[in-house]
């Protein structure tokens, strides 16, 4: 993977399901009701071993899905680096669910323990997260993911427009994407998070308190995270304020030197939610 772009805890990586134990499987199993063969010799090991091939296979999906929306994200980050003076994305993270995660969710979601069943109702099996600058560029860069032509914006959750009660905030795309395999094309949803550093560096604090108290939270610690929230956002847009006017000045000293004026990082002006992207683009959402 490029540089820059590296996995979380979450991601199984190579070895994809193997970590789920013999009990796990057998609990799918059962959940998915798989049957014996037509002569009802199909034996438990079989069942399993064929489970497994299933499991495999469809976490692969998900793994080339999430491929295809980090290779999109290399492209453009490598162009900016390389051709522009400048690059909205900061760092890529992404991530895999785990089996026993996927599990999880289907249990407290009431879902269809169903491989199809779980297709459809769950949409972040595979995530990618966007650390960027500026809030501006968190729009951008889903402008820029959101317009190519073989991917498709199926949810959107704008938390920096409309933050959570708790005070975090991050953009979330879930994304359908195709999946070329050798003999048909599967389309599989990658959620994407996007948001600056300073909201990233906020929500991993909060996850990892949310962990340490069993999302017991004191109410003391629930407020004080909350005014932290609030000083990150004050952080953000003061930066965004030194931004434009070291920007200012830059121009002003370039604009008599054209071979100085280089291109500005956006040829119109950023948008400030995920509501103004639509409203001037038109991408549809399902």
């Amino acid at each position: 993977m490029a540089s820059g772009i590296s996995p979380t805890e979450e991601i199984p990586t190579d070895e994809l399901v193997k970590q789920a134990d013999g009990d796990l499987y057998r609990q799918l199993l059962a959940q998915l009701n798989t049957r014996a063969d037509e002569n009802g010799s199909t034996s438990d090991m079989d069942r399993l071993i064929d489970m497994r091939r299933q499991l495999t296979e469809f976490q692969l999906h998900y793994k080339f899905g999430m491929d295809e929306v980090l290779t999109k994200i290399n492209v453009l980050r490598e162009e900016f680096e390389h051709t522009r003076e400048y690059s909205p994305i900061e760092h890529v993270n992404y991530r895999l669910k785990p089996l026993e995660r996927i599990l999880e969710k289907v249990q407290r979601y009431g879902s269809d323990p169903t491989l199809e069943g779980i297709r459809s109702a769950i949409r972040d099996i595979a995530g990618v997260r966007v650390t960027t600058s500026f809030v501006s560029d968190a729009y951008w860069v889903a402008e820029m993911l959101s317009s190519q032509p073989d991917i498709q914006v199926v949810e959107v959750k704008d938390y920096i427009h409309s933050p959570k009660p708790n005070g975090y905030r991050s953009l979330h795309l879930i994304l359908q994407v195709p999946v070329f395999l050798s003999n048909r094309t599967e389309f599989v949803f990658v959620e994407a998070q996007i948001r600056t550093v300073a909201m990233d560096f906020w929500a991993s604090l909060e996850h990892k308190i949310y962990y340490t108290y069993q999302g017991e939270v004191p109410e003391d610690i629930h407020h004080d995270l909350r005014d932290a929230a609030d000083q990150a956002n004050a952080l953000d847009q003061q930066m965004a304020e030194i931004r434009d006017r070291v920007t200012g000045l830059s121009k002003q000293d370039t604009s008599s030197d054209p071979e100085r004026s280089g291109p500005t990082p956006s040829q119109r002006p950023p948008a400030s939610s995920w509501e103004e992207i639509v409203n001037r683009s038109g991408h549809p959402l399902n």
